[in-house]
This record gives structure tokens, sequence and C-alpha cells, in this order.
């Protein structure tokens, strides 16, 4: 029998997987993520932890096929050039956990890994082009183009969070740049919305007596709530017609929509595809939305997948 380690590397947490050669999950787990540093004992601690999985499991280095980690940052041929969410500056992530482990290791932006395994094992099965967008704290994505992840030259393909899509913005986005689509498509961008919404008037709307959440967005329009449904609909818009044109380019047979914002359900997908439908390409007529089915399990098995 021959395994793989799917690992996915985040500023708090590194998930871990064994996987059979099938995709058969065979143990998953979790380890701290230790940044201090410059985030020196991040790989050291997951090549401890691999080789104390090995010896629970009683396995040799030979039955292990490789090494996948997905890494929050853009990655080059297994080097990545900062990550300020690990502390790191210059690191050959390849490299130096291949050292530390003996195994032969793949390295993938984590978006763009947790695309593969959306794409294998999820809300894209059955697909082989794809484009995932997760909806969190920011807006990540990652590509699927023919099975392989459309990495990029600089290893930062898939940035989706940072299309501009408003040309008029004056506040600055964490990237750098204004008028990025995480500015208005992200969870603290939907609120960002939600507050510029309820300056404008004092319509009612149950907004007003809760904390601003991007759930309490998409609960109160399940409630149907006409101010929120405004906010909705201005999200909509911009995720819509974001996509429409990341389509036009990319051509996918289908768009998963994951993370925390995604678990609003079929009601956030009625607002993206209606703007989506408005201003795609007729080529695109018949691609489809679907929502991500993995959560947190997305990045393990996007690694996995690098060396199955």
């Amino acid at each position: 029998m021959n395994y793989c380690f799917g690992v996915d590397i985040g500023g708090t947490t590194v998930k871990l997987g064994l996987f059979e050669f099938n995709g058969t999950i065979v143990d998953k787990w979790e380890i701290k993520t230790y940044t201090e540093n410059e985030g020196a004992a991040i790989l050291p601690d997951v090549a401890k932890s691999i080789a104390s999985k090995m010896e629970e499991h009683q396995m040799k280095k030979e039955q292990i096929l490789g090494i996948g980690v997905g890494v929050p940052a853009p990655v080059a041929d297994g080097i990545v050039n900062g990550s300020a969410n690990l502390g790191w500056k210059y690191k050959n992530v390849k490299a130096e956990l291949e050292e530390l482990t003996g195994i032969k290791v793949k390295v993938g932006n984590d978006a763009n890994v947790a695309a593969l395994g959306e794409m294998w094992k999820g809300g894209g099965q059955g697909n082989k082009d794809l484009i995932m967008v997760t909806l969190g704290t920011g807006v990540g994505g990652g590509i699927i183009v023919d099975g392989r992840i459309l990495g990029g030259f600089h290893g930062a393909g898939g940035e989706i969070g940072h299309l501009c899509v408003n040309y008029e913005e004056t506040e600055v986005c964490g990237c750098g740049g204004r008028g990025c689509l995480e500015q208005y498509a992200s969870a603290t961008g939907v609120v960002r919305l939600a507050k510029k919404r309820l300056a404008k008037n004092d319509d009612e709307t149950i907004l007003r007596e809760e904390e601003i959440t991007a759930k309490a967005v998409f609960d109160a329009v399940k409630a149907n709530d006409a101010v929120a449904m405004e906010i909705a609909e201005e999200f909509g818009r911009y995720l819509g017609y974001a996509l429409a044109n990341l389509a036009t380019a990319v051509d996918p047979s289908v768009i998963v929509i994951g993370g925390g914002v995604s678990k609003a359900g079929e009601v956030l997908l009625q607002y993206i595809e209606k703007y989506f439908r408005e201003r795609m390409f007729f080529a695109n007529a018949k691609m489809q939305f679907a929502l991500a089915k993995l959560g947190n399990e997305a990045g393990i098995c996007g690694a996995a997948k690098l060396i199955l």
C-alpha cells in the first residue's frame, strides 16, 4: 500500500492528513503553528509530526509517495519569497522539508491547493476546469485548467481578491491597491458595504439591532429584510461581474464558492449568479455555480492531490 501526506500550513494551525493512494483519508490531525523567529520552527515541527505519525502507523519511508504542502503565499518552484502570516521571508519549502524528511515534496499556494481539493473530492468533483473563490477575511481563489493549478510565473496565479472592480475607490486595500474585489466581497467587505448603507439614511432594518457581520447580513436577507437585500445586491454585483470577466479568460465549467461567507448557502449563489449572467460572455452560458463541500479538509485534500 502506498501513502502520501497532505499538509495545509495556516497562521494559527497546521492541518495534516495521511492518505492512501486511492484518496481515502487514513488519519488527520493538527499541530500549532509557531510563527516566532520568522517561523523557523514550522517546517521542523511538520517533519517531526509526520515522522511520529509514520511510527504510529508502523510505516516505512519507502511506502510514502510524497508530501504535498499548501502555504499562504505565492509559490514558485517550491520557494516562498515572503509570507506575512507565517513570518517567513525567503523560504525554500520544498528543499528544506525534503532534507528534514527524506521524502519528495511538492508545494503550492493554499488557495490554489484548496481549489484542487474541491475539484478532486468536493464541490467541483467531475470537472477539470474550474475557478474556486474563497470568501473569508479576504477573498482568495484558485484556478484549475485541465486538472492542473494555474500557478503563474511568479506563483501568484489565482489572486482573484485583487482584481480591480472599482476604479473610483479611494480607500486602500490590504495589498496596497484600491478598488480590489476583496474590499467588497470578503466577510470584512460585506461589513464595510453594510456600514456604508446604514449610514446613508434611517431606513428600518434588523441590522441596526445587532453587531454587523457578513452572517448577520445574509441572515437578514433570509428574513426578507429590504436593507440587507440591497447590501447583498451590491455584493453580488461586484463579485458576479468580476467572475464574468474572469470566466471569459479562463472558460471554466464550474465556479465553486467557499470560505466562511459561503455558509450562507444557496441564497448567496443567487445574488452572485444573477449578475454573472448579466455580464457573461455567451460561451459561458452553461457554466454552473456550486458551493464548496470540503470545508477545512480542502487544503489537506488538495495538498495530497499534488502528489497523487
